[in-house]
């Protein structure tokens, strides 16, 4: 939905048509493979999630590079993800969550939408941060994790807005904390891991856009540039928002600069907490 929103304002903008073609399969590989592949002349761009700095620290072997084989070229919008709890769960706060997780090593579940996956990977590092020990339950999406959230048969789960927002306001499920810096506007009674006293966490889901290695400056500047506006726009903003997003512009060195950092950090968590999916 983001990229056909951008792609959207992009032919509005310059009169010829963007096209967003769907190139699914492989967790992403194949259609990252095929924008590696293309000439780097800025016709060919690729939507990026932060699940693309997380492939690189899970998968033992990749058919690119994530940092030398693509150019960064706009930063789009973030989003902090929710920690939730089953109704079921005696708590009503993440810091009543850490000190029952803390009091019961491996005992409290989470549920995840597979291995290798972004609930899994941030629900491992809010525990290595808090200095817990939580239980891993794997489903095959994020439909059926969410039903047994809300079933009681698992007790937390960690995962976009979007996807618990409604779940969580309806009282279906415990709001009990945002893994970002500052609250977010959606749900502003509910306090940050920072508040609830896991130091200076930090943690973003966010989208991007990237092109092959080599795009000439001129061309990402170009791109950068009327992407920025788009974001301006009250249309783009209220869509974002809509989606638990913030739009945010940035400049591609910065944006390259995320990407590596965030590669980095999700490498580290990788192999603390022994995640490979090959």
């Amino acid at each position: 939905m983001v990229g056909r929103a951008i792609g959207k304002k992009l032919t509005e903008a310059w009169g010829q048509p963007v096209v967003v073609e769907n190139r699914s399969g492989a967790g992403g590989m194949i259609g990252t493979s095929a924008v590696a592949a293309a000439p780097p002349d800025g016709y060919t761009l690729l939507l990026v999630s932060s699940t693309f700095t997380i492939n690189p620290a899970i998968k033992k072997s990749m058919p690119f590079d994530t940092i030398k084989d693509f150019t960064p070229v706009a930063f789009i919008a973030r989003s902090p993800l929710l920690v939730t709890a089953s109704n079921n769960l005696p708590v009503n706060s993440a810091k009543e969550l850490l000190a029952l997780a803390s009091s019961k090593p491996g005992q409290i579940t989470y549920a995840s939408s597979g291995p290798g996956s972004v609930n899994q990977i941030s629900a491992e590092l809010i525990a290595l941060s808090a200095g817990v020990k939580l239980m891993h339950v794997p489903y095959r999406g994020g439909a059926p994790a969410l039903n047994d959230l809300l079933g009681g048969h698992v007790d937390i789960y960690v995962s976009s807005l979007p996807q618990v927002l409604q779940l969580a306001q309806s009282g279906q499920a415990k709001a009990l904390a945002v893994t970002s810096a500052k609250r977010t506007a959606l749900l502003p009674d509910v306090p940050t891991l920072d508040e609830s006293g896991v130091a200076g966490f930090d943690l973003w889901s966010w989208w991007g856009i990237v092109g092959p290695a080599g795009m000439p400056a001129n061309v990402v500047n170009a791109l950068n540039s009327e992407i920025g506006k788009m974001l301006n726009s009250p249309e783009l903003s209220k869509f974002l928002s809509n989606e638990g997003a913030e739009a945010e512009t940035m400049t591609p060195q910065k944006f390259g600069d995320l990407m590596r950092l965030e590669t980095e950090r999700w490498i580290k968590v990788a192999h603390e907490a022994n995640i490979s999916i090959d």
